[in-house]
């Protein structure tokens, strides 16, 4: 079967990305093909295509859709499945795309509480989140300051930390800050005076750890101030300062991350069926509007998951 989807052409970013006809093969045994409803955007697909080397390259990682063929003897990571399930699936390679076929063991059942736009939303900000805390080794009861609180990987910081009953300063745009303190974290504009602020706010409570999910060299220097361990500090999106200063990058290549980030899946997956976690859908944007949906993903203010609907 052959479909369409979208790709890079080239290393430029989103002036190289083009619509191609695309194979979806029938699947093998352990594979599974899905008809895609949503794609979700993240800042790290136009990352990617910009890094890549071999053109043209797939973009997109996470969606959610209906399963319309199995391999043989093949279940996905969930459970048993048939055709016209729905479901999720993170670590696939060229989501943005009509349909796919996947590994198995990349997808699992969709809760009927979230919608496919959520779904699509959930595992690569979730679990990204759930990394950051696992790096920085956050526990109860602990104060933590982080950057970026607004955004997808900010907010499922906030709700994953508020469960643990980790306390979170968050900094945000003075428009984002109900939404952060609507996550359970407490609000701190970002811009000048920030250290001040921060610290007012922790109100004489000392800083654990830091984590920075917007690279600023503000949020950075502002970290490396309030937090005297340096092992406890950690960004996704500040890998060079993190190899200046000292500090930990991470990212979901590296193979710790990874194994962690796979293994949370399921429990990511419950918490947001059971309405213990949210996914706030910023935009959606329709297949054919794709550049679009990833500039503003890209741009770090889109106040959520940008999701692209495959089905208009």
């Amino acid at each position: 079967m052959r479909t369409r989807g979208w790709v890079a052409l080239g290393p430029r970013g989103i002036d190289d990305f083009a619509v191609a006809d695309i194979e979806v093969p029938a699947p093998a045994p352990g594979e599974v093909t899905i008809e895609i409803v949503s794609a979700g955007v993240n800042p790290a697909d136009l990352k990617h295509a910009r890094a890549a080397t071999d053109f043209p390259a797939p973009l997109g990682y996470e969606i959610s859709g209906r399963i319309t063929a199995l391999g043989a003897e093949t279940d996905i990571a969930s459970g048993p499945a048939a055709v016209g399930d729905e479901v999720l699936a993170f670590r696939v390679h060229g989501g943005y795309a009509r349909a796919r076929t996947v590994a198995a063991e990349t997808v699992f059942a969709k809760p009927a509480s979230l919608d496919f736009d959520q779904a699509a939303g959930l595992l690569l900000a979730g679990s990204t989140a759930a990394d950051m805390l696992r790096a920085a080794r956050a526990t109860r009861d602990e104060m933590i300051v982080l950057h970026g609180a607004s955004g997808a990987v900010g907010v499922a910081v906030l709700q994953l930390a508020r469960l643990r009953g980790i306390h979170v300063i968050g900094t945000a745009g003075h428009r984002s800050r109900d939404r952060v303190r609507g996550f359970g974290g407490m609000p701190v504009e970002y811009g000048p005076g920030v250290l001040d602020r921060i610290r007012a706010s922790a109100d004489g409570t000392p800083i654990a750890a830091a984590l920075d999910a917007v690279g600023t060299d503000e949020a950075i220097d502002a970290s490396l101030e309030l937090v005297a361990d340096r092992s406890r500090i950690v960004t996704v999106a500040a890998p060079r300062r993190a190899g200046a200063d000292g500090f930990t990058a991470l990212g979901g290549q590296q193979p710790q991350s990874r194994m962690f980030r796979d293994s949370v899946r399921s429990n990511l997956i419950r918490l947001a069926g059971n309405g213990d976690m949210v996914v706030p859908v910023a935009a959606t944007f329709p297949f054919d509007d794709a550049r679009e949906a990833v500039a503003l993903a890209a741009g770090g203010h889109a106040g959520g998951k940008v999701v692209i609907r495959a089905d208009r």
